[in-house]
């Protein structure tokens, strides 16, 4: 509220001073009694296992399930992005078969489960026990073995790799239908050539649209990469399973999972990698 002058001939600034919410203040003191409740209750639990879990959070296996976990967050985010890349120019293109391919493939690989799709690729083999290169009607020139090929590690990677195509395709063709078409209109009018026009005008600002949500889907593959597990990969989560099968540890192995799982990313934003990234 406003407090005025008692005095009329005066010409002070009238003063403003803020009403204190009650409410608020009750609101706000219990949800930090209510943090500080959990915190004690999760640190004074005995069951968790604090001396297993300090003892095996740097542990060999622990780091090496680690670096299969940033490794396939790499590989599959790489794979991901270029193969979305192409399925959304094709998305936003002229022709009507490609803008059917490009849909029917974002519809396959939204649709079904990732789980499903590890599971699917990791048994390839079983509906393609040889792989054939060659010609129809000619002698083969490279017969493999599918059983050698599709590994837990490749299944892995296809599965999660299309899996992530499927969405970043989504983000870049928003991306650049974001951008003003008489923008490039305006382009080729005074004669710049298409390749020009996209590399100059369109991808610059259709970053600004793309970057962002491409930052959350790197932290969204951190995490789904622990379904890879299910394949016996030697990710954290799988690396955590190994140990706790031996000394049956479950809690405080999983604990040191989930420990990894909310520091990985917590390094990423605060480092700033997300602020270059525009998230």
């Amino acid at each position: 509220m406003i407090a005025l002058p008692t005095n009329s001939k005066s010409t002070s600034v009238p003063q403003v001073i803020a009403r204190t919410n009650v409410g608020r203040l009750i609101l706000s003191a219990a949800v930090l009694l209510a943090a500080v409740a959990v915190v004690v209750a999760i640190l004074g639990n005995e069951r968790f296992g604090w001396p297993v879990i300090l003892d095996h959070l740097f542990a060999p296996t622990i780091i090496a399930g680690i670096g299969n976990t940033l490794l396939l967050t790499v590989v599959c985010m790489i794979i991901g992005t270029l193969l979305g890349g192409v399925f959304a120019l094709m998305s936003l293109s002229p022709s009507p078969p490609l803008r059917w391919i490009a849909s029917t493939f974002v519809w396959f690989f939204r649709g079904i489960p990732l789980l499903v799709l590890l599971l699917f690729f990791f048994n390839l083999s079983a509906l393609f026990p040889e792989v054939v290169l060659g010609l129809p009607g000619a002698d083969p020139f490279l017969t493999l073995n599918a059983n050698q090929i599709i590994s837990p590690f490749t299944a892995a990677v296809l599965a999660l790799s299309l899996h992530e195509a499927a969405y970043m395709s989504e983000i870049i063709r928003n991306g650049i239908s974001s951008v003003d078409r008489g923008q490039r209109e305006a382009a080729q009018a005074l004669g710049m050539k298409p390749s020009k026009v996209n590399q100059r005008i369109v991808i610059p600002q259709a970053m600004r649209i793309i970057v962002p949500p491409t930052s959350n889907q790197v932290i969204s593959m951190l995490k789904t990469t622990s379904l890879v597990s299910v394949i016996a990969l030697s990710d954290l989560l799988f690396s955590a399973q190994i140990i706790y099968s031996t000394n049956y540890q479950v809690i405080p192995l999983l604990a040191v999972a989930t420990i990894w799982y909310l520091g990985l990313p917590t390094v990423w934003l605060t480092r700033g990698v997300d602020s270059f990234l525009g998230g």
